[in-house]
C-alpha cells in the first residue's frame, strides 16, 4: 500500500512538471490544460458529460419520454415491459453524445488509463447510490473477440472495470467471459443486425467459477442493449445469480426489442 502510495505521488508530481514546462491541448476543444492532471480533457469538457436528470426506465436506464404511468407507479420502457433483457438492471453515467462521444473513443483508440479510471469513479458513484440494486461479488469487463483485442492491444472496458472493482472493493475476472466470434466486418450495424451480430457470441470459459455469483458487467456503451443481454445469457447459462450492467454512455436511440424468432 506504502509503495503504491509513493508511486502514485511521484507521478502526480511528474505530470505537474510536465504540465508546466510542456503544457497541452484538452483533446476534446483544445484550450490549454493549466492544471497538473494526467487526464487530456479540461474541467470544462468533463462537466458536460453528465446526464441530464430525466425520467428513465427503472431496469435499463433508458431515458422516457413519456409518463406511461402514475407517479407512484414504476416507470418501465418498452423493452423492459416484453422482458426483453436478461440482465437484471443497467445504468450509465452519460448520454452518448457531445462531447462524452469523443471522450470514449478516445478511450477506445488510445490507452488513456487515467480516463478510463475517471469513468470508473463515476460508475463506482453510481454503484454508491444505488448499492441495493447494482450489489454484485464480481466485476467483468464485456470482452472483445481476441482478433480485435491483439490488434487493438487492450480492450477499453477493461480500462474501466478493473479500477471500477478496486473502488468497489470486488474480485475482477477480466478472463471470465468471453467473445466467441468476432462483430462483422460492416462498419454501421442496423438495430436488427446488432442483435443477430452478438446471439450466442459470448461464452465463459471453461473451468470459470460463476456458480451463484452477482456479475456486474462494465462496458464503455450501452446502445441496444444486445451485447449485454448476449454476456447475461452466457452467465446465467453458466449459474450466475444474476447480471447487472454498468456503462459511461447511453445511446439515446430508441432501443430494439428481441426478435420473435428467438431470444438472444
Amino acid at each position: 500500500m506504502r509503495s503504491r502510495g509513493v508511486r502514485g505521488w511521484l507521478a502526480e508530481a511528474s505530470d505537474a512538471v510536465i504540465s508546466v514546462f510542456f503544457p497541452a491541448g484538452c483533446r476534446i476543444c483544445q484550450k490549454l490544460l493549466t492544471g497538473a492532471c494526467r487526464i487530456p480533457i479540461c474541467e470544462e469538457c468533463l462537466a458536460t458529460f453528465e446526464a441530464p436528470a430525466v425520467k428513465k426506465c427503472e431496469v435499463c436506464g433508458q431515458a422516457l419520454e413519456w409518463m406511461g404511468a402514475e407517479e407512484d407507479e414504476p416507470l418501465v420502457c418498452r423493452a423492459c415491459q416484453q422482458k426483453t433483457y436478461a440482465f437484471e438492471r443497467a445504468r450509465s453515467y452519460g448520454m452518448y453524445e457531445g462531447p462524452l462521444v469523443r471522450a470514449i473513443l478516445l478511450l477506445k483508440w488510445e490507452r488513456i488509463e487515467p480516463l478510463g479510471a475517471w469513468f470508473a469513479e463515476r460508475l463506482a458513484e453510481i454503484a454508491g447510490r444505488e448499492r441495493d440494486t447494482l450489489a454484485a461479488d464480481v466485476v467483468v469487463p464485456v470482452p472483445l473477440h481476441h482478433d480485435r483485442e491483439r490488434q487493438r492491444g487492450y480492450n477499453q472496458a477493461g480500462l474501466i472495470s478493473k479500477p471500477l472493482a478496486r473502488r468497489l472493493g470486488l474480485p475482477h475476472k477480466a478472463v471470465l467471459l468471453m467473445r466467441t466470434r468476432p462483430r462483422p466486418n460492416k462498419q454501421v450495424l442496423t438495430l436488427q443486425e446488432r442483435w443477430e451480430s452478438v446471439r450466442g457470441a459470448f461464452a465463459t470459459r471453461p473451468g470459470s467459477q460463476v456458480d451463484n455469483k452477482r456479475v456486474l458487467l462494465v462496458d464503455d456503451v450501452l446502445t441496444t442493449g444486445a451485447t449485454l443481454d448476449a454476456c447475461a445469457r452466457a452467465l446465467l447459462e453458466s449459474g450466475a445469480r444474476s447480471v447487472l450492467g454498468l456503462t459511461v454512455a447511453r445511446a439515446t436511440r430508441k432501443p430494439l426489442t428481441a426478435p420473435e424468432n428467438g431470444s438472444l
